[in-house]
């Protein structure tokens, strides 16, 4: 029985290191196949505008095809669901809103994923909400807004239930003390076309979506929603400068992989993403996009989701904010 106990732990042993070494080889061949990046929104936002730029330059570094692929629906559920169930190896990478592990857990019932089987890679970059109104809603502050709400039935534009237009707005509409009608779209591109056309007066869009429209007149801005003005609207003031004390509504765009995707995968792909995102012409064009450029490590990644999960979650609490 000794003997036959210890051919089998040796064998066991074997077996082991052989996986050992096949998982190393595995890992330094790493990519030899096209990489997914799965966006879970539509094209048109802001996950989307910095991917595509990061793109063509995180190919030239890791000499393989970047495909992207925009999963939307659900408030971001959808597509996360769909990297959370992947393979670990390392072909599969979900770039998206932080608010896909520091909301959506705490407002759906049961968004089809857990926040565990997500490895945070890195906070590539971050960015505020922009509130604007159409022209014709006729309110140039959020004073005017809150007084005009209290006597007319207003609606406000998102990009989804539970993303940071409807989670900044409801947070806004509570603590300001007035009601707008809340109509979720399927992100925060087609959620601005209605805000231009009329169909819905107002909404707390991100930043990079309704700036141009900002600039050519076809929407007022009325405030931004972190806790420092925008470089590319400096006349708009903060929620707290409008007189919203208190007010803070900070976002960022993270990286995430299946859990147990190898470190040495997730450090090579986060370097390749956050050099591209760090070069010089990209940096320009994120800023003009009102994105502010991060690049943190996997650890710093982690920590600042959790903070952020505590956070979003006591406001969701607060204001009762639960989806199917």
């Amino acid at each position: 029985m000794i003997k036959a106990l210890a051919a089998l732990a040796g064998a066991a042993l074997a077996l082991a290191a052989a996986a050992a070494v096949q998982a190393q080889g595995s890992t330094s061949s790493w990519p030899d196949k096209p990489l997914r990046v799965v966006l879970p929104f539509p094209p048109g936002g802001p996950s989307d505008m910095v991917i595509r730029l990061a793109a063509e330059k995180m190919q030239a570094a890791l000499k393989q095809t970047i495909v992207i692929e925009n999963r939307p629906g659900a408030g971001g559920n959808l597509g996360t669901a769909e990297v959370a169930r992947a393979a670990p190896d390392g072909y599969s990478w979900l770039w998206g809103t932080d608010t896909l592990v520091t909301v959506n857990p705490h407002v759906y019932r049961q968004p089809g994923y857990k926040v565990e089987d997500l490895l945070p890679v890195t906070v590539g970059t971050t960015f505020s909400q922009t509130l604007v109104c159409n022209p014709a809603v006729g309110v140039k502050s959020v004073a005017e807004l809150a007084a005009k709400a209290k006597t007319s039935k207003l609606s406000y534009a998102s990009g989804g239930n539970g993303v940071p237009g409807h989670l900044s707005m409801e947070l806004l509409l509570h603590m300001a003390g007035f009601e707008m009608a809340h109509v979720p779209y399927k992100g925060p591109a087609p959620a601005t076309q209605d805000v231009i056309g009329g169909q819905v007066h107002c909404g707390l869009l991100a930043g990079p979506t309704v700036l141009p429209h900002v600039r050519a007149g076809r929407l007022v801005a009325l405030a931004v929603s972190g806790a420092t003005r925008s470089p590319t609207l400096p006349e708009v003031p903060t929620m707290a400068e409008a007189g919203v004390a208190g007010y803070r509504a900070d976002f960022a765009l993270a990286m995430y992989a299946p859990k147990g995707t190898p470190e040495a995968i997730v450090g090579r792909f986060r370097q390749a993403f956050v050099d591209a995102l760090r070069a010089p012409d990209v940096i320009d064009k994120l800023k003009a996009g009102d994105q502010v450029v991060v690049g943190s490590t996997s650890a710093e990644a982690a920590r600042t989701l959790a903070a952020d999960s505590q956070k979003w979650g006591e406001v969701a609490r607060r204001i009762k904010l639960g989806l199917d």
